[in-house]
């Protein structure tokens, strides 16, 4: 009997809750906890982390997990890391339902880095105003550059004080590519910072710096072990022996 373990707090994720909830499949959802008022479930659901990869694979014995589903974000690295390992260790089939990355188009100017760090470096010298589209537990590095003003955009307000002055949008995507170019012409953004998540929900920003011309440093993907992988909902419930419904 197919008990699932889906690691989420993607849009990717919930789609797939929603489809393995109609299919009557026996699951439980896992959020990382960093959100504090997620998304409503269809299906049981846990927050926090594991305690690493042991704990993990005590988690997958203790509730008898048959098949683990990875729809994290596509950086969170050390949560993916530790599903590999966990699922090797409890001889657990494993899936990652990962969204493609976005691929440069015509009249795109990004600066592809490696990483948090060479992004930092990648900043102008000159002052400038910068949207920072990388979630708040990295905006740290950035205080190194403290002559460009800086605008943030969070799910939930921020606790406590930012490492540096900032614009704070609090705001839920997924986003409109005219509300994106409201808010960058709006804010005089000349730069944009993102992670390249893929997928169709946090795209508009990347379509609207490049409507209005802007230069985008483009924070590539980190390294994971290999793992099976699927790009589509369809395919994950195809994995676990169902079909998608997908709305129907």
């Amino acid at each position: 009997m197919t008990r699932a373990l889906i690691l989420g707090g993607t849009s990717d994720a919930n789609t797939l809750a929603a489809e393995i909830a109609r299919a009557g499949v026996d699951a439980i959802y896992s959020y990382g906890g960093r959100t504090r008022a997620p998304a409503g479930q269809p299906l049981p659901t846990r927050t926090g982390g594991f305690g690493g990869v042991s704990g993990l694979a005590d988690y997958i014995r203790q509730e008898g997990i048959t098949h683990v589903v990875d729809a994290t974000h596509p950086f969170a690295a050390e949560m993916s890391r530790n599903a590999v390992a966990a699922c090797t260790e409890t001889e657990t089939p494993l899936v990652a339902l990962e969204r493609a990355p976005w691929v440069k188009a015509a009249g795109d100017h990004w600066i592809e880095v490696a990483d948090i760090a060479a992004a930092v470096a990648a900043l102008p010298e000159t002052p400038a105003c910068i949207f920072l589209a990388i979630g708040r537990q990295h905006i740290a590095p950035f205080s190194e550059r403290p002559q460009h003003a800086y605008t943030l955009r969070f799910v939930d307000p921020p606790e406590g004080a930012l490492p540096f002055e900032a614009d704070v949008i609090v705001s839920r995507g997924p986003f409109t590519l005219k509300s994106e170019l409201e808010m960058l012409q709006s804010r005089r953004i000349a730069w944009i910072v993102a992670r390249n998540s893929g997928g169709d929900g946090a795209r508009a920003k990347i379509d609207a710096g490049r409507a209005l011309d802007l230069p985008v440093i483009m924070i590539s993907r980190p390294q994971l072990p290999e793992r099976p992988r699927v790009e589509s909902v369809v395919e994950v419930m195809a994995w676990l022996g169902h079909r998608a419904c997908l709305g129907a």
